[in-house]
């Protein structure tokens, strides 16, 4: 049978073996109209008074976005956001990409993520995480590490958080809190949010919130010095708006947990040899970095000594920023780099994605469809494939005919779990 992969901005056809399981979470249709379903967020809101109500005409207003990674609509949100608090002049506002430790957007990424108007009438800045004159110390986490955040965030009058809710493969959940930590947060702030110990803790995984040491941490650092109000969707495969969340950061996020883990997360009967995934498409699968998180959600149901493939279009290469390229050739194999990133002396940020990449090779096979060279992909301890129907039948000769497989079409916006596994 044929199905189709996000991948990219164009998708992927490919042809599966009849009885695959299809793995898809439940579709839900986009709202009527997205601008007033986010108005009508912003006025009736979740544990909090109506947006306009609570900022007066001459405070400054900070706005955290998400970066060009996220397919946040960013171009939806920003611009009611302002309009709902036009009794604020436009030179009160700055908008912070959050970018955590990913790389600065340009002028023209902006307006792709914000629109033109935004752009040209409202102060945006990059957020750097290793500039510490743009950053500003708010005391220490219990976590054990001086807690750096955005200067102009702390500073400003007023702060509102933007973001998108779906599973997120060590904190649990995306979206809230994470829109300032990590997303606008400090280097220091950031490599103990993401070290071996928090990384690897059991509880640090998808769709868990409870005893999560990576949701504690980034609500602990929120409290320190809080958003005034969140603005949080979800999204389908068409990345249409089905639901809107905003108001009290704390309890209008976990509402938006509620329903993305009954619409995402599916329950499977039993693991398989073969996982074929994607990783939801542009814009998550604009790097390799990113497409571990495709990886991770296979590993919820591939047999040990398995196969992931993971379809990721990769338009942007490893990426070139950051430490993802450099530490992966730091050991020769995925058992080697765990042994390495868990020694107690090593902390070089980027460790946190080779950690989970090398995670899950020790237990499958990973298998990458992708622009990028076979040489990139080897590189990166990784299996080259530039046909996966190809793929599948090579690895039919491994399992032999009775080979189980399972297609995750929208890669990481469905996260499936075995019954033990819940």
């Amino acid at each position: 049978m044929k199905t189709t992969l996000l991948y990219g901005k164009e998708n992927l056809s490919i042809n599966v073996p009849d009885d695959t399981l299809v793995i898809e979470p439940k579709h839900l249709p986009g709202v009527e109209d997205e601008e007033a379903a986010v108005q009508e967020g912003l006025r009736n809101p979740i544990g909090s008074p109506p947006l306009k109500e609570m900022a007066g005409p001459d405070d400054t207003v900070a706005i955290v976005i998400s970066d060009i990674t996220r397919p946040t609509p960013n171009h939806v949100l920003v611009p009611l956001l302002i309009q709902e608090l036009n009794h604020i002049p436009l030179e009160n506002f700055v908008i912070i990409n959050g970018t955590g430790t990913h790389r600065d957007q340009t002028k023209e990424e902006f307006i792709q993520m914000l629109g033109e108007w935004v752009v040209d009438n409202v102060r945006i800045i990059n957020n750097h995480c290793h500039d510490k004159e743009t950053l500003v110390n708010i005391g220490k986490s219990k976590f054990g590490c001086d807690v750096y955040l955005n200067k102009e965030y702390v500073e400003a009058d007023f702060r509102i958080v933007t973001g998108f809710i779906e599973p997120h493969f060590f904190a649990g959940f995306s979206g809230g809190p994470k829109g300032v930590m990590p997303g606008i947060a400090g280097i220091e702030t950031i490599s103990t949010f993401h070290n071996a110990r928090m990384i690897g803790d059991p509880l640090a995984t998808w769709g868990n919130m409870v005893d999560n040491p990576l949701q504690e941490m980034t609500r602990e650092i929120n409290r320190m010095c809080k958003p005034h109000f969140m603005l949080n969707v979800t999204l389908n495969k068409e990345k249409e708006i089905t639901a809107v969340f905003a108001g009290e950061l704390y309890e209008a996020h976990d509402k938006g947990c509620e329903f993305a883990k009954d619409h995402a997360m599916v329950r499977c009967d039993k693991r398989v040899d073969v996982v074929i995934t994607s990783n939801s498409g542009y814009p998550l699968d604009q790097n390799l970095y990113q497409a571990v998180k495709g990886m991770s959600a296979a590993h919820k149901i591939v047999k040990e000594g398995g196969t992931i493939i993971v379809a990721s279009e990769c338009s942007d290469g490893l990426p070139d920023h950051g430490n993802y390229s450099k530490i992966l050739k730091m050991a020769d194999t995925p058992q080697d780099l765990l042994d390495l990133i868990n020694g107690p002396e090593f902390e070089i940020f980027d460790q946190w994605q080779v950690q989970k990449q090398a995670v899950i090779q020790v237990w499958a096979d990973v298998c990458v469809y992708s622009q990028l060279s076979e040489e990139q992909v080897r590189d990166a301890k990784l299996q080259p494939t530039t046909d996966i129907e190809k793929t599948l039948d090579q690895l039919k000769e491994k399992y032999g005919d009775g080979m189980t497989v399972a297609v995750m079409p929208m890669g990481p916006l469905t996260i499936p779990y075995v019954e033990d596994q819940e």
